[in-house]
């Protein structure tokens, strides 16, 4: 039986029902289309069935424009009912590319991203075709970018995730970078441990059980004799700089500040610099993680503090600047930062970034705004200063 008698037969089971014709013909026509799979037509289906009643051309039935005004609210409730609807019959039937088309649409994304992370963790290691489909999904189309990391670690390998890592950073949200950069972290230190562990092993035999990087490299200079290293030192580094991404409940953070360890022993040669204040590159960045962890955290600040005061470049001192800015909110130094930073920063003022002004208010440092407003003749950020140094008497109510 053809598709159009599958819909005429439908149809004539409506005949003798209280339906209206046309509620009639549209039932027939979904029915139809669900014993079809035809789950993007059913889509189509159910809302020539709301223009239907709403009195509205029936063609062209998903488009959001030309819906009058009065109609406007229904129209996109229907839309998002029946996209949930067939977003979900794509899931169940286990087309997560199609479903995460209609799911995103409506903003409802926690069920497919928990069906990919379903199906990361029991994809082989293979690669393969189904494979490479879900980590397009996952990995390139956003739709659950750690997961992704994770498949394209398993299966394509750590140069692949690394390079892939740096290029989706920056669609990611700050939880996503702390578990990715967590995940790229522990595959880094487990290979770099297993690594010099055996290297240690082959000359000094009787090595401590589950001696830690550190311990393994503590008074072994000859690991590092003539340009030695023991992994990809490209990797190393990028792994270290997505470390920073860390904060201090992450158990990874003391693994990061091992490979730092590691990486400053490394020959010259190996070391490649990072972009300022990282061109010391691990030296600097062991400070960064250090003082996340809670550990030395006024002689880290200080560490960057002092490379801004040796900074000449006006770009170099506001990048270092932002650095300092950062490391302080998320070590509770604000104000400590704000006292060096403050002349590098006071112009800036993004609305989806960072703001000077916010930030001496979160520091309590009003009185670094009102100075800074006063140096630069700016009488908007003094006014502004002014008003929330105000005693909480003398404010507005509400």
């Amino acid at each position: 039986m053809t598709v159009i008698e599958l819909f005429e037969s439908e149809r004539n089971k409506q005949t003798d029902s209280a339906i209206s014709v046309g509620d009639a013909i549209l039932d027939a026509a979904e029915k139809t289309l669900i014993d079809q799979s035809d789950f993007h037509r059913l889509f189509d289906a159910k809302l020539i069935r709301v223009r239907h009643r709403l009195g509205l051309p029936i063609t062209q039935p998903t488009s959001l424009r030309n819906i009058p005004p009065e109609h406007e609210a229904a129209f996109r409730d229907a839309y998002t009912v029946a996209a949930r609807e067939v977003g979900q019959r794509f899931l169940d039937a286990g087309q997560l590319a199609d479903a995460w088309a209609y799911f995103r649409t409506i903003n409802e994304t926690d069920s497919v991203r928990a069906a990919i992370a379903k199906q990361v963790a029991e994809a082989p290691q293979e690669p393969g075709p189904g494979l490479d489909e879900l980590l397009n999904l996952a990995l390139y189309e956003g739709a659950h970018v750690v997961a992704g990391l994770k498949l394209l670690l398993r299966t394509h390998g750590t140069c692949n995730t690394v390079t892939a890592m740096g290029q989706v950073m920056p669609q990611m949200t700050p939880d996503e970078r702390r578990q990715a950069a967590a995940m790229m972290v522990r595959n880094i230190y487990n290979d770099l441990q297993a690594n010099v562990r055996r290297d240690v092993e082959r000359r000094q035999p009787l090595v401590k059980q589950n001696a830690s990087l550190r311990e393994l490299i503590l008074g072994r200079e000859f690991l590092f004799a003539e340009g030695g290293y023991h992994i990809d030192v490209s990797h190393l580094h990028s792994t270290v700089s997505f470390a920073r991404h860390l904060d201090r409940d992450c158990p990874e953070l003391r693994m990061a500040i091992e490979l730092s360890d590691y990486g400053a022993e490394l020959a010259e040669q190996l070391r490649y610099p990072g972009d300022v204040p990282f061109d010391d590159y691990y030296v600097a960045n062991r400070h960064f993680l250090n003082a996340l962890a809670g550990v030395e955290v006024e002689e880290s600040m200080q560490y960057f503090i002092d490379r801004l005061q040796r900074a000449s470049d006006a770009p170099d001192q506001r990048m270092i600047a932002f650095v300092i800015a950062d490391l302080g909110q998320r070590v509770d130094r604000t104000s400590m930062a704000l006292e060096a930073a403050a002349p590098f920063l006071k112009q800036m003022e993004d609305p989806a970034g960072f703001s000077f002004t916010a930030y001496c208010v979160g520091a309590n440092r009003c009185d670094i705004l009102e100075a800074s407003a006063r140096e630069d003749n700016d009488v908007l950020r003094l006014a502004t200063a002014m008003l929330l140094q105000k005693p909480v008497s003398e404010q507005s109510p509400g």
